[in-house]
């Protein structure tokens, strides 16, 4: 994990009128929880930008008031038309204590069975870890270019030194599967109804024939 320093100020107010000022003056609300206190406190919102809108996860030392706390973010709120965010949640990441966070599945290469025609699949792009903050990585990184049609990558074949995956060893985080010609069922189709409804037509072409004299 990088580490990010973002300065924080402790709130006043925990309202919600409070928190509608906060956002008025471009300030985001959040709250830090985890360790020996809960601290209210705010922070400029460009200053949340490259650990919110970033895929890759962030050891976080908040300075609030000059107090120093190590943190990775939990949890945030977004303007639902704006997109800007609105409430941030941090988790204190206490020495040799553990942190649960969610972490971004970032695929590497291209397979062997996409080459062959096969197609990707990748149902969970997000995996729940828990681990030191030392040991937690910006990304879990899969290299997928062995994999080919019909092979799976699950939890339980995830293997990251010092970290625990929480989500069910038997969830499919990417596969490759083959894909059926669109073009083929239609074709296949035609082709199997044409005898059948030739038949009918050719006897009635037969009774349609004058009899020899």
């Amino acid at each position: 994990m990088k580490n990010v320093e973002i300065i924080g100020t402790k709130r006043g107010s925990t309202g919600t009128t409070g928190a509608q000022q906060l956002r008025r003056n471009k300030l985001v609300p959040c709250v830090l929880y985890g360790g020996k206190d809960v601290i209210h406190f705010s922070v400029e919102e460009r200053a949340l930008d490259k650990i919110v809108h970033s895929p890759l996860a962030h050891r976080v030392d908040l300075n609030i008031d000059g107090e120093k706390r190590t943190a990775v973010l939990k949890a945030k709120q977004f303007q639902p038309v704006t997109d800007a965010v609105i409430h941030a949640d941090f988790l204190e990441a206490a020495e040799g204590k553990d942190a649960r966070v969610s972490m971004t599945v970032r695929l590497k290469g291209q397979s062997a069975g996409v080459r062959k025609g096969g197609k990707l699949n990748q149902p969970m792009r997000k995996l729940r870890v828990k681990g030191l903050t030392d040991a937690l990585p910006e990304v879990i990184e899969l290299d997928v270019t062995a994999m080919e049609l019909g092979d799976s990558i699950h939890v339980r074949d995830i293997k990251l030194p010092g970290v625990t995956l929480l989500d069910k060893p038997e969830d499919v985080v990417v596969s490759v599967k083959a894909v059926k010609k669109a073009a083929e069922a239609p074709v296949a189709a035609a082709a199997a109804a044409t005898p059948a409804a030739a038949a009918p037509a050719a006897a009635a072409d037969k009774k349609a024939e004058p009899a020899k004299k």
